[in-house]
């Protein structure tokens, strides 16, 4: 994305030549370290149920950091890390299902990570995010679309960023591979996962 991840020496002339055409001039008064607010940002998911309905969910517990470089979008970075038995889909029976050794096993595998690798801007509020995406000891890539949606200052006085962000994975790719098939046919869980960000970061002092 624009604002979150690190160019290669290769992409750099190119990077130089648009970055006064795609960032939008908001964006270069925001330079600076910022953390996520996990009580105003969510990290959730969707996946397809028994082929005829979505089942939605997200994680209570994480932590992430952005490092935003306004003037040049492509220096930013960006970290997430999420407490897997924070996983909460509304219900219990089926939280426990995605936290034992059929899913996430969350007792061997505490935590999923995202590391951004690099970025760059689409123009206008647009960006694009690509890193690493580290589940269950696998690590694969992964491409985060972004939406600026803008800056403010709170009631408190901390300044805050939000982005919007949308990615699908399919999950057999992280090794999560169980499933039941269904005497109509098809499975019960989509190997499509579809998932969404909705981040709120605060400026550090």
């Amino acid at each position: 994305m624009g604002i979150f991840g690190r160019k290669n020496t290769d992409e750099t002339a190119t990077a130089t030549a648009t970055t006064a055409a795609t960032v939008n001039p908001e964006l270069a008064a925001l330079t600076g370290a910022y953390t996520i607010d996990p009580a105003h940002s969510t990290i959730g998911f969707t996946a397809r149920h028994a082929m005829v309905t979505n089942v939605k969910g997200k994680f209570t517990d994480f932590t992430g950091a952005l490092q935003l470089d306004g003037a040049d979008p492509s220096r930013s970075t960006a970290t997430i890390d999420v407490t897997m038995d924070s996983i909460d889909t509304g219900s219990a029976d089926r939280d426990g299902h995605l936290k034992s050794a059929d899913f996430f096993r969350t007792d061997e595998f505490p935590a999923m990570t995202f590391r951004s690798t690099s970025a760059e801007a689409l123009g206008g509020d647009d960006y694009r995010v690509s890193g690493e995406l580290s589940i269950l000891g696998v690590t694969k890539p992964l491409t985060i679309d972004l939406e600026f949606n803008g800056s403010a200052k709170d009631p408190f006085g901390n300044e805050r960023v939000g982005f919007e962000g949308k990615a699908e994975i399919l999950r057999s790719d992280w090794g999560l591979t169980w499933n039941a098939a269904l005497e109509t046919g098809g499975v019960l869980v989509s190997d499509k996962i579809k998932l969404n960000f909705d981040i709120s970061a605060i400026k550090n002092a």
